[in-house]
């Protein structure tokens, strides 16, 4: 009977957390009835170092029952290293591991579903969103338009799929094998094969709090998505430059032709217009080549990407 594990990034997340653990707590116990998952399965709460009660509650939850456990990072660290952290330190506890976020906006009731699809064969299987209609159409526009923009950059990534998953034992050792400091699991789980599946759900309101994504961090997470998984910005760049040096080719030659035709006035918008356009794509140029280097900076320092100061487990 499979032992299942769901993985809970939390961060000041007081306000949803006692609703989302009975939720979670009553799905489970179903579960187990049905003769699904083992009665050793467990809800884990990581904890991404949050300033409210979040850990007191977490603590709380955990000696009222033991169904419940808990990962509390030394401090922040973001949700992917978060979420990181708890596949992690559970790919030995669990036959299979869900991971959620704590608002339980993702339906739980594919649960089932899911672990059906890992006793079938899959080592991964995808939460994907059949429609984005509880979005505003800004949100659903862009980030429709950025799975779009991944794929073109040759970062594949599953459409329309967050990090609502479930990964096997298997597919969590093999996971353990990418050591990259800037995450971005949704491009990288895909990168580790073995057969996959599919489920699909409908996305509801978050019940109460604050969404932990606003447009700022969804749009660091976006770039973070692109330079972590493709090298195309800087081949773009190079091709920029190709096409930059022969227009300059065609303005010499333009120039010359002016210059014999004794027609040698130019016009200061025409050189401003230029100056203003090359610097521009020089300052965008070396700020794309920076990141990537900055990365590099990162990953060669080889520093924790989380550490665990307490992990509450029966």
């Amino acid at each position: 009977m499979t032992k299942l594990y769901i993985a809970v990034p939390c961060y000041n997340e007081e306000e949803v957390l006692p609703d989302s653990a009975e939720k979670l707590r009553a799905k489970l116990n179903a579960m187990m009835d049905k003769g699904l998952i083992s009665y050793d399965s467990r809800i884990v709460f990581i904890d991404d170092g949050s300033k409210d009660k979040t850990w007191q509650l977490i603590e709380g939850l955990h000696n009222t029952d033991s169904i419940y456990s808990g990962i509390k990072l030394s401090r922040n660290r973001g949700h992917q290293n978060a979420l990181m952290c708890g596949l992690m330190t559970l790919r030995d506890q669990a036959d299979a591991v869900i991971s959620i976020d704590a608002d339980l906006q993702d339906d739980i009731e594919v649960f089932d579903e899911m672990v059906e699809r890992y006793q079938d064969g899959c080592d991964v299987v995808y939460g994907v969103r059949s429609k984005r209609e509880t979005d505003t159409f800004f949100k659903r526009f862009t980030a429709e338009g950025y799975y779009k923009v991944l794929d073109k950059m040759g970062a594949k990534v599953i459409f329309n799929h967050a990090d609502f998953r479930l990964m096997s034992k298997r597919a969590l050792e093999a996971f353990s094998e990418f050591h990259e400091t800037n995450l971005f699991l949704r491009g990288l789980v895909p990168m580790i094969g073995f057969k996959s599946a599919i489920v699909t759900y409908e996305r509801s309101e978050r019940l109460a709090g604050e969404s932990k994504y606003p447009l700022k961090k969804m749009l660091a997470l976006a770039w973070e998505g692109i330079t972590s998984l493709s090298t195309k910005p800087i081949k773009m760049i190079t091709r920029l430059g190709l096409i930059i040096f022969l227009i300059s080719i065609i303005m010499l030659i333009y120039s010359i032709i002016r210059f014999f035709t004794g027609a040698t006035e130019t016009g200061w918008a025409s050189l401003a217009v230029s100056i203003w356009a090359i610097g521009g794509l020089q300052m965008m140029a070396i700020g794309i080549i920076g990141e990537y280097i900055g990365k590099i900076y990162l990953e060669s320092k080889h520093r924790p990407r989380f550490i665990v100061e307490t992990f509450l487990n029966d």
